[in-house]
């Protein structure tokens, strides 16, 4: 769907009904919050775009989840809590969500942004879903945006607690690493491909000169997590335990 389309503002409406079950009574907060900036820049009929939503739905959502992670779990120290919540927040997550809602096919998007991959892209998705966040919190509250917020990450918030995944893999890895000797993982970037808008980095992790793993990710940072998450499943770094 692009800016010359018509936006459905029944489609999305009956979108957010059917996969949250939430009924819009300002449908206009809706639109607002699926017209990403590329639309509002391509058409100046657009009036504004989702990026206040956006704002103001992350907070919305890093809101609601402090105080179900709090009230869920009392014995759980600031730190856990925290990290859990990050990882509830983070734009892999919030993309997952997007795609789950089938988000990306209502976007309201210019034609550059559509034909350079925009309306599956991750950073899209998320602010997406931010945004509708937002849009919801202004029409029907903070009690209908919590609950909005409970069915969206229903699943997700188990999986995050009950995982033993540390959501730092440099970090766990070199701890590891350093319980079995002094010297520090070193990180290098193999090679960087694709368009400046979609890059793809492969980064690899060596210690003792030796390759422990390799891991592809859109930024360095990504590659080089990825990387280590790799050395962590492979293990062959135990090796030099034995000596």
């Amino acid at each position: 769907m692009t800016v010359e389309s018509d936006f459905s503002v029944e489609a999305g409406v009956s979108l957010l009904a059917d996969n949250l079950d939430y009924q819009f009574q300002d449908p206009a907060l809706l639109r607002t919050a699926l017209t990403h900036p590329s639309a509002a820049a391509e058409n100046k009929s657009y009036s504004s775009d989702n990026q206040r939503l956006e704002f103001l739905g992350d907070a919305v959502l890093q809101l609601v989840l402090t105080e179900v992670l709090y009230c869920r779990f009392p014995n759980e120290g600031e730190g856990v809590l925290t990290k859990w919540r990050a990882r509830l927040v983070s734009k892999p997550a919030l993309a997952a969500f997007g795609m789950k809602l089938k988000l990306g096919e209502h976007i309201l998007m210019g034609k550059g942004e559509e034909s350079n991959g925009g309306r599956s892209r991750a950073s899209t998705l998320a602010d997406c879903v931010e945004a509708v966040l937002g849009a919801v919190y202004l029409d029907g509250g903070f009690e209908g945006s919590k609950a909005v917020v409970l069915r969206m990450v229903e699943g997700a918030i188990e999986e995050v607690t009950q995982s033993n995944d540390t959501g730092n893999p440099k970090g766990e890895l070199q701890e590891a690493l350093q319980s079995i000797a002094p010297e520090i993982p070193v990180y290098g970037i193999l090679s960087a491909s694709g368009p400046d808008h979609e890059k793809s980095f492969v980064a690899s992790v060596t210690w003792r000169e030796e390759t422990l793993g390799k891991g592809e990710g859109a930024s360095k940072k990504i590659a080089e997590a990825a990387a280590a998450a790799d050395a962590l499943r492979r293990k062959e770094w135990l090796k030099s335990s034995d000596g």
